[in-house]
């Protein structure tokens, strides 16, 4: 399956979805205009809007793969637990980001298959980057003049940055980060921190509070792909199309 899709259909797809929300973000008065989901979690236009492109163009590119997105509807275990395929999507990563107006949000699309991702895409519109990859294709990062370069994490360094959450770093993560040679920290919001973490720049991301399927499932297919290992803090497989889609803790980093 992962053979017959359009690598350079997706980026594109991703890229129409980027588009759709800098036209909102662009315009303030309407960047502004926030609704509250049942989780109390923030939704703009944008997010709407890109949801909207993204399931449009999957839907064409391959009719025959369900979509869970986090702004799509509900869909109950019971019909997706026999799901060998599903794209798993994130349409605006980082709606806080973007709210701040600090340009730290993406667009996630991930593939899984059975319970694990074999491809993703991050796209960060305001800085017109793209980042992607897959099982046997390896991990890349396009920038805005067009130029590609393959991903590979950092696995040689002694000295060790690590990588947290802009909005949602947590103290009891510190305890975790302590048994690394970790010698200095950055922060970043969205799924820009499993990208840090697959060029290179950053070693170690561990986040101890909930996050969802969504939110994780394209930035470890990146990472993965680029020599890095993303797992329970146990060490256990991260596994996706859970009863629940909520995610436990998860500890990212090079090998």
């Amino acid at each position: 399956m992962l053979s017959q899709i359009n690598i350079e259909q997706l980026l594109k797809i991703a890229l129409e979805a980027g588009e759709a929300i800098l036209t909102v973000y662009n315009h303030p008065e309407e960047a502004l205009q926030v609704k509250l989901k049942t989780d109390e979690s923030p939704l703009t236009l944008a997010d709407e809007a890109s949801h909207k492109v993204i399931e449009i163009g999957l839907q064409k590119l391959t009719p025959e793969i369900p979509i869970l997105s986090e702004e799509g509807a509900s869909i109950a275990y019971e019909e997706r637990k026999n799901w060998e395929y599903f794209w798993c999507v994130d349409p605006l990563d980082g709606t806080k980001e973007f709210i701040k107006r600090n340009g730290e949000f993406t667009v996630n699309i991930a593939l899984i298959h059975n319970e694990r991702p074999v491809l993703g895409v991050i796209y960060v519109p305001v800085q017109q980057t793209l980042y992607w990859g897959g099982e046997n294709i390896g991990s890349f990062k396009r920038t805005p003049d067009g130029t590609t370069i393959q991903l590979q994490v950092n696995a040689e360094a002694t000295e060790w940055v690590s990588v947290g959450s802009r909005s949602h770093a947590s103290p009891e993560e510190e305890i975790v980060l302590a048994q690394y040679p970790i010698v200095s920290s950055i922060t970043a919001g969205s799924s820009l921190k499993f990208c840090l973490i697959a060029e290179g720049k950053a070693h170690i991301y561990y986040r101890q509070g909930p996050t969802m399927e969504w939110d994780t499932a394209s930035g470890q297919a990146i990472v993965a792909n680029s020599g890095g290992v993303m797992t329970m803090p146990n060490g256990e497989p991260f596994r996706y199309n859970k009863p629940s889609l909520l995610n436990g803790g998860f500890l990212c980093k090079v090998r």
